[in-house]
């Protein structure tokens, strides 16, 4: 049974990483512990270093959210291939915090945060693409529309 390697998936799907960002206070944007990829949370990044801002239930709808997030996933794998070196020594998603700056009212942060979660099935399959996972809603640093961060088992 063969299996597609992650970095196989992404050319397969054609993906295309923003640049990976710098870090913008006292932490690392990645640690490994054992057998564990700790990822610092990671914002929106368009493909020229901007970043994505706004705020779900004013001036993004639960779709343009859920693009960021998506959006998200993919500055997170290109910060992994900077830092890192790679992605297919990554054997699953572990865990998964998804922050939604949204407003009081929008209770769909669970939705906008299927566009991180769905792009790493996509990437490392259903089985161990998708992991344990939490979803909230706040405010957060400058502006942006979701920040995730997440933690990876390696092989």
């Amino acid at each position: 049974m063969n299996k597609t390697s992650p970095s196989e998936k992404v050319k397969e799907l054609g993906l295309e990483f923003p640049p990976a960002p710098q870090p913008v206070g006292v932490y690392r944007p990645i640690l490994v512990v054992g057998k564990f990829l700790y990822v610092s949370g990671q914002g929106p990044i368009n493909m020229d270093g901007t970043l994505m801002v706004g705020r779900a239930g004013d001036d993004q709808d639960m779709e343009q959210a859920k693009k960021a997030a998506r959006q998200v996933g993919l500055t997170m794998l290109s910060t992994i291939r900077t830092h890192f070196g790679g992605l297919d020594q990554i054997k699953r998603v572990v865990k998964v915090l998804g922050m939604v700056n949204s407003t009081p009212d929008f209770g769909k942060q669970p939705y906008v945060v299927n566009g991180f979660s769905e792009l790493m099935a996509d990437v490392f399959g259903k089985e161990n693409g998708i992991g344990v996972r939490s979803a909230v809603g706040m405010m957060l640093p400058d502006n942006i529309v979701v920040e995730v961060e997440a933690m990876f088992e390696l092989h």
